[in-house]
């Protein structure tokens, strides 16, 4: 598992989609802060942080991961690289899972990069005053590591099905840009379903930046519910795995 990991990490680290995603999200995260300051009225590092990284953050998760998915996992396919990993003696369940988490991780560097590097640009643009607080600063983006996690999962079980990136990329993208309406409708329609809905990472993925406000009742669903979700899909994406032909 050892060995199937540092491979794993070492072509992600390669990997010109991984790095070009990287490379794009620092550009965005330390020029898009100056947008702010053209408006001649200057927000506060606090209020920029909740408002214009958080915000619309849940997208980030979603939708640029998904074009990684793509080339990492599913372009194995095309190039023959993961019919040579399944005929090198490991087990399909541990190759998948040291691909799932090396992905997971990718995901997560990705989700982060704007929280993180955005953050420090614009507290230089801005001033250092009214910083958001460590402990909603601290909660939030461990809720974006967890969520981040928890969208790979999902991610990786749609990619190994597909034997080509364009389709992958394709899929997931226009998946998680439509889902939202679907499963709105589907709750509405069917009013049993709308507790699950609630309940569900697609939904409490936008709560992340209001945390700060919630009680403790409502803030356990926001951390399980993610960790159950990549629990869940690692599960389903095993089983996929291990009886996928693999040409």
């Amino acid at each position: 598992m050892d060995n199937l990991m540092k491979t794993e990490w070492y072509k992600l680290r390669k990997d010109r989609s991984f790095r070009f995603l990287v490379w794009m999200l620092t550009a965005a995260a330390i020029l898009f802060p100056l947008l702010a300051l053209d408006n001649g009225n200057v927000p506060t590092v606090k209020d920029f942080y909740q408002e214009s990284i958080l915000g619309p953050h849940a997208n980030i998760i979603k939708l640029i991961p998904s074009i990684l998915a793509g080339f990492f996992i599913t372009g194995e396919y095309a190039t023959g690289t993961m019919k040579s990993i399944v005929s090198s003696g490991n087990s399909r369940p541990r190759i998948y899972v040291a691909k799932l988490i090396t992905f997971s991780l990718g995901t997560i560097i990705i989700s982060l990069i704007l929280p993180v590097i955005m953050t420090g640009s614009s507290a230089l643009y801005f001033g250092f005053d009214n910083m958001p607080d460590w402990s909603y600063y601290l909660q939030t983006t461990g809720l974006i590591i967890l969520y981040g996690a928890a969208f790979a999962s999902i991610m990786a079980v749609f990619s190994i099905l597909f034997t080509e990136s364009g389709k992958t990329i394709g899929f997931l993208l226009m998946f998680f840009i439509f889902v939202d309406w679907p499963l709105q409708m589907l709750a509405f329609k069917v009013p049993v379903f709308e507790p699950i809905l609630n309940h569900s990472v697609f939904k409490l993925i936008y709560d992340i930046s209001i945390v700060n406000t919630l009680d403790r009742g409502d803030l356990l669903p926001l951390v399980v519910i993610p960790i159950l979700t990549f629990l869940f899909f690692a599960v389903i994406g095993v089983f996929i795995f291990q009886r996928k032909e693999i040409k």
